[in-house]
């Protein structure tokens, strides 16, 4: 499939997202014939949406989040305003009540700001409460990623049309559908795996127990991510949910540290290859993974976990790892390769 293809698979309104990345993988004669009947369209779109500096990125380009290639349901491309190289780093999700409370609020901004001052990307959905709190403190100190559930030149609520341009100069706002989408109330519970699969873990902060946060948790579990949570006052009722995940299972948090201890990451996580611990296991050329790679061959994602023995959910945090330390290359197509050796 080509990446024209893609873009115009994007159009597609009603198009099935269950098992699309095995789909888009095979090269599925129906998502071809789907895009061939949009390509003109898409085009088009791509025209006037570069008019207004919204770029695409489509699933098999090197620049598309590697993070999400390991996800069953991924977008055959993504919309977006901002600087792509954002994907790069590390990131964590922080999401909540929209109608939170203003300790939660503090709290959002406090481990945003914290993670981000690390190098990590702090992922959310620009929505009231909690979300826009979490990209204000990401701000402060570093840069977030907003996925909407409408086009990137819809933002919703609207109000946070400033927060959403004050995020694209430090990182990106980004979505699965194409520009002018409206922001359709089933679009949201959509993006949420987006959110998830974006990210190594999400953190939930102040959740009632019927509250969105509870999706992204839970497409967090399904793409084998960590899932987190904020305790909270008993007696308000308000962080109902979150406390259900505690019961669950999910790791307790009351700073930035006990998330980057948690994921590993006793180190600045972006640190180049040169600065990088020794101790850390996907450091240098002995790094298992790295031996099941040949020199200036491409693998994809699935035929190396197969090799490696291990779920690819669990084994694409460790290549994004290699990748960031020079010791891996993600090229078109999804596919990743060790670089030839230079004299």
């Amino acid at each position: 499939m080509t990446a024209d293809e893609a873009v115009a698979l994007s159009l597609v309104p009603d198009l099935p997202r269950v098992g699309l990345t095995e789909r888009l993988y095979a090269g599925d004669p129906a998502l071809v014939e789907a895009a061939s009947r949009r390509r003109r369209e898409a085009g088009a779109v791509r025209r006037r949406a570069a008019a207004q500096g919204i770029g695409v990125v489509a699933w098999n380009d090197a620049r598309f989040p590697a993070a999400l290639l390991a996800t069953s349901d991924m977008p055959p491309a993504l919309w977006y305003r901002g600087a792509l190289d954002a994907f790069a780093a590390p990131a964590v999700a922080i999401v909540g009540s929209r109608a939170a409370s203003a300790v939660a609020l503090e709290i959002a901004a406090r481990l945003a700001a914290d993670l981000a001052a690390r190098g990590i990307v702090v992922v959310s959905g620009l929505a009231r409460g909690v979300d826009s709190a979490a990209h204000r403190g990401a701000l402060r100190a570093g840069r977030t990623i907003a996925v909407l559930g409408s086009g990137v030149d819809r933002v919703y609520p609207s109000e946070h049309a400033r927060l959403a341009d004050e995020i694209v100069r430090e990182g990106l706002v980004v979505s699965e559908y194409p520009p002018g989408t409206p922001p359709l109330a089933f679009h949201f519970p959509m993006r949420n795996r987006l959110i998830s699969g974006l990210s190594r873990a999400v953190v939930v902060v102040e959740a009632s127990e019927r509250s969105g946060s509870l999706i992204t948790a839970a497409c967090a579990l399904e793409q084998g991510r960590e899932v987190m949570a904020v305790p909270g006052n008993v007696l308000s009722g308000r962080n109902r949910g979150a406390h259900a995940l505690i019961r669950d299972g999910a790791k307790i948090v009351e700073c930035a540290d006990d998330i980057v201890d948690d994921l590993g990451w006793a180190a600045a996580p972006a640190a180049p290859a040169a600065t990088a611990s020794t101790d850390s296991p996907v450091t240098g050329s002995g790094d298992p993974l790295l031996q099941l790679m040949r020199a200036g061959e491409a693998y994809d994602l699935d035929g190396l976990a197969r090799s490696a023995g291990v779920a690819a959910a669990r084994l694409l945090p460790r290549l994004l790892e290699l990748e960031l330390q020079g010791l891996v290359q993600r090229i078109e197509g999804g596919r990743f390769m060790r670089p030839m050796r230079t004299c």
